[in-house]
């Protein structure tokens, strides 16, 4: 057991090199990903999620990773360095999505109001004068 906390060891340093050294910059990279990981650890992405399993700090790293990749993504994506279509490609890996509204009710035709509008009031929340 001992050789397998030295390899998780390894690992960490290892993917601490390339998240927050730049290595996946100096691998070619343009943002962090887990493939990329695997690839400057010459080893697989499934080997990877096992260190994860068995440490609680390798799998933060690996989390920040992904921290890293959104921030990236978000960030170049609104400045125009990336390929927009990419980025919301990628960005859905990361929980987000392309919202739309769909009309069921009116199937394209206009939806004429058969009520009457709606009235606003503004009411005053200041307290009354209570020395008149």
């Amino acid at each position: 057991m001992a050789g397998r906390k030295s390899k998780i060891k390894d690992m960490l340093k290892l993917g601490q090199e390339y998240l927050h050294k730049q290595g996946y910059i100096k691998n070619g990279e343009v943002i962090p990903s887990m493939a990329g990981l695997a690839l400057y650890a010459n080893c697989s992405r499934s080997s990877l999620y096992n260190y994860a399993s068995s440490s609680e700090e390798f799998k933060d790293m690996l989390e920040l990773i992904k921290a890293r990749q959104e921030v990236e993504l978000i960030n170049k994506g609104l400045k125009g360095e990336f390929n927009a279509s990419i980025a919301k490609l990628m960005l859905a890996n990361h929980g987000y999505s392309e919202k739309q509204i769909l009309d069921h009710q009116s199937m394209g035709s206009s939806i004429t109001a058969k009520s009457k509008p709606m009235r606003i009031e503004l009411v005053s929340l200041q307290p009354k004068d209570l020395t008149a």
